[in-house]
């Protein structure tokens, strides 16, 4: 039983799904319990089942529920829950506690964001089992949490299925005439993606900000922000459309919104960036996927991002938000002087998966 607050999109819902399809596959009875989101209808063409129960409201009495998870944990009769967000966390832990100490399931947590230090947050470390999605957010964990057992923080890297991300992908005739015509004023332009979420770690004004100075160096750049708006900060929405228009960029940047082509884009785009600020990416899975894809990827090298480009194109590492030094390296990529990266097999998704799942067995025995 997989635990996390909704399945509407993003980096953690899709690692629950690619779990919950290997273990069908491997002939596990798979549950996720969410709020529900678009995602559920392909978790149960996967084979999965989905619980509705809504985790997410980060507020004390989201704790009222303790006594639903209970009984939904004994109902469904779990040897493992795997738990993926804080507030979800702790009414799990509150649900566990309550079960009878012969018959509670294997309680496992990941810690998939280097979120505030603070007592909240302390719960991803309350698991019998933790895992850490990188290095650098094993260390925050045990640097932060220092009476956290080292020796129960497993490290298992998020990945990307190669199949998925193939290097060198090319999009069909029919998706890019689409392309084209949905967005003009994307011809015979130099594009720079941003996919994210409008979320302000996602450093979205340093974006604007390299975007200006390339059109300063007169590089005829387009600027493509890929990510729907967060409904609990539509005022950050509001200020980055805002700052388009103060700043003159109204015919330089485009908001597509959400889309679920991401690959296609990322394909068609010249080059990509990561512009996430504090706290850092834990891992940096959209960067590895346009690596993957060999297109030149461009990022703050510290978190998970800085992991990832170090290990798999580390020409693209520039100090955190520096501008300026991200601009230069771009307008390198325009002009032909930054070789784009090598195909390469590093972070593949099947052996998250395996790892992930061999821990489970391990824990249930």
């Amino acid at each position: 039983m997989q635990v996390l607050p909704e399945l509407e999109g993003g980096g953690v819902e899709r690692g629950t799904l690619e779990i919950n399809r290997a273990l069908v596959a491997r002939g596990h009875r798979s549950m996720v319990v969410s709020a529900g989101g678009r995602l559920v209808k392909q978790l149960e063409e996967q084979g999965g089942r989905h619980l509705t129960l809504n985790l997410r409201e980060k507020n004390p009495l989201t704790l009222l529920k303790t006594g639903r998870l209970r009984r939904l944990i004994a109902a469904e009769q779990a040897d493992l829950i795997h738990v993926r967000s804080r507030m979800p966390a702790w009414v799990t832990l509150a649900a566990w506690k309550l079960l009878p100490k012969n018959n509670r399931p294997r309680l496992l947590t990941t810690v998939h964001g280097l979120n505030s230090v603070n007592f909240y947050s302390r719960v991803m470390t309350y698991g019998e089992h933790v895992i850490a999605v990188s290095e650098c957010c094993r260390d925050y964990v045990l640097s932060n949490y220092p009476t956290t057992d080292p020796n129960k923080v497993t490290v298992i890297h998020r990945g990307v299925e190669s199949t998925q991300f193939p290097f060198g992908y090319q999009p069909n005739q029919e998706w890019l005439k689409q392309w084209r015509a949905e967005f003009p004023q994307l011809n015979d332009r130099f594009s720079v993606l941003l996919p994210g979420r409008l979320t302000r770690v996602k450093g979205h004004f340093d974006f604007l900000n390299v975007v200006r100075q390339l059109k300063q160096q007169q590089i005829p750049v387009h600027g493509l922000i890929v990510g729907g708006e967060d409904p609990r900060r539509l005022q950050y929405a509001q200020s980055l459309y805002e700052e388009v228009e103060r700043t003159e960029l109204s015919a330089d940047i485009t908001f597509t919104g959400h889309r679920s082509d991401i690959r296609e884009i990322m394909s068609v785009s010249d080059a990509v960036v990561s512009t996430s600020i504090q706290p850092p990416e834990s891992f940096g899975r959209t960067v590895l996927e346009a690596i993957r894809l060999g297109r030149p990827t461009i990022g703050y090298a510290h978190g998970g991002v800085g992991e990832v480009l170090s290990t798999v194109y580390p020409a693209g590492r520039v100090e955190l938000q520096d501008t300026v030094g991200m601009a230069a390296k771009l307008a390198e990529v325009y002009r032909g002087e930054l070789a784009p990266p090598q195909p390469t097999d590093e972070f593949e998704l099947s052996i998250m998966v395996d790892k992930e799942i061999d821990l489970y067995e391990s824990l249930v025995g």
